[in-house]
């Protein structure tokens, strides 16, 4: 029986420009994200009381009495919900106030949809509790006569060849192998390996595996050691020594 799908992180968007509200909605609905938007601070702060949020895109510049700084004011006088602020290219200084208060980071009008999800899941990363220490000390790593040096970012294979993979493929080989049957999804393996381009994540998990078979596994069309889990993503079967 299937394990019952974890609620949606509720994302809560408040900038008085209808347009961007419903570009984000859309976008953020489309990436999986449960999405309300507001236009003002009256309507952030009813929403807020009414709804768990777990962040809040919060545009600086808003109509009536309080503008975004206020709204980040009040919220961290009482909360640690994730905060990112949209700002005008001009706002240096609205900019610092914000992330003095309390905001997490910041993202400038015009912005990519790409980039708001990047920091989005940035933002949230950090907000986790930190994993408790575990093999990710160790080293070293031998499975089926590989040995990965994670010092020296170095894979040899079972016949003592120096096999050269890219620091994209190194990465990802070692997360995985770290972990061994733990089933990966590809947007989990683009942000831990994140740090290049942010373009089509599962294109580009996809694309770093298919790479990667071909340089470790005997036979890339019927892998043993990185095995696809349909609907999900990956995982590592290697058998560990």
């Amino acid at each position: 029986m299937a394990e019952p799908q974890a609620d949606p992180e509720h994302v809560l968007v408040v900038d008085d420009d209808a347009r961007i509200r419903q570009m984000l909605l859309r976008y953020l609905e489309g990436e999986g994200y449960r999405v309300s938007a507001v236009a003002d601070a009256q309507a952030a702060h009813d929403c807020l009381a009414r709804h768990s949020i777990d962040i809040i895109l919060l545009d600086l510049q808003l109509p009536g009495g309080d503008d975004g700084l206020s709204v980040a004011r009040a919220i961290r006088s009482g909360s640690d919900v994730p905060i990112i602020m949209v700002t005008g290219r001009d706002d240096v200084v609205d900019r610092i106030v914000g992330l003095e208060i309390g905001a997490d980071d910041y993202v400038t009008k015009p912005f990519h949809l790409r980039e708001v999800l990047a920091r989005m899941k940035t933002v949230m990363r950090r907000r986790k509790p930190a994993a408790a220490p575990s093999s990710e000390s160790k080293r070293s790593l031998q499975f089926d006569g590989w040995s990965l040096d994670l010092d020296r970012r170095q894979l040899i294979s079972d016949e003592g060849v120096d096999v050269a993979l890219t620091t994209a493929e190194f990465d990802l080989l070692a997360i995985m192998a770290r972990h061994p049957g733990r089933v990966f999804t590809r947007e989990t393996l683009m942000d831990l390996t994140r740090g290049r381009a942010f373009d089509a994540f599962d294109r580009v998990i996809d694309a770093q595996v298919a790479r990667l078979r071909k340089k470790i596994e005997k036979d890339p069309k019927s892998p043993a050691l990185i095995k696809s889990v349909r609907g999900v993503g990956y995982v590592f079967t290697g058998k560990m020594s």
